[in-house]
């Protein structure tokens, strides 16, 4: 009498690591996109509504991923952007 194989998947310890990662990675990046924020950006969009002509010049700007307080920082140590701190209060 002959025993008929089932179609088991053997997986090593290894293999299971490295989807595991694999499934990891790839949340994370959906994650990413459907977010579209980043921890860097908290309170550039209230900072940048905040305008008092009502645009914000190219220069005062704050860049993409910069963090609010450093760019405030940034532009205090410039003569030609300290103007640029009345955008940010």
């Amino acid at each position: 009498m002959m025993v008929e194989n089932e179609d088991i998947i053997n997986l090593s310890g290894k293999a299971i690591v490295v989807i595991v990662i694999l499934l990891l990675l790839l949340i994370g990046t959906f994650g990413m996109f459907l977010l579209k924020s980043s921890p860097n950006n908290t309170g550039s969009a209230a900072a940048q509504s905040n305008d008092v002509s009502g645009k914000i010049p190219e220069k005062c700007k704050l860049p993409a991923g910069q963090d609010l307080n450093a760019w405030k920082e940034h532009l205090r140590h410039h003569a030609e952007t300290q103007d640029c701190l009345k955008y940010f209060k």
